[in-house]
């Protein structure tokens, strides 16, 4: 086991593998709201932070391998809202 994966064990309880749902959500939503845009050409700087940004804006759903979602309070249209005013947010304000 790595010294990174160690950091989420709790004795033999390992936490490794609880992610929030919403990151591959907006990961996946980023595609497409970038070619709606024509594709413009970001910094991976950048692309980083309309991530960051997208998933503080959305409420955590944290889930655990194996378990079954039933019913998704985020939409896909929160989603994109939150892709687009992430990359508002950069584009208004780059970092140097």
């Amino acid at each position: 086991m790595s010294i990174f994966r160690d950091k989420y064990k709790l004795g033999d309880v390992d936490f490794f593998n609880i992610r929030n749902r919403n990151e591959g959500r907006v990961i996946k939503a980023l595609p497409e709201f970038l070619q709606k845009k024509g594709n413009i050409l970001l910094s991976e700087k950048d692309l980083q932070d309309i991530y960051a940004l997208a998933l503080n804006a959305l409420p955590p759903r944290y889930t655990q391998r194996g378990t079954i979602v039933l019913l998704d309070p985020v939409s896909k249209r929160a989603i994109l809202a939150a892709v687009e005013d992430a990359y508002d947010q950069v584009v208004m304000r780059p970092k140097p």
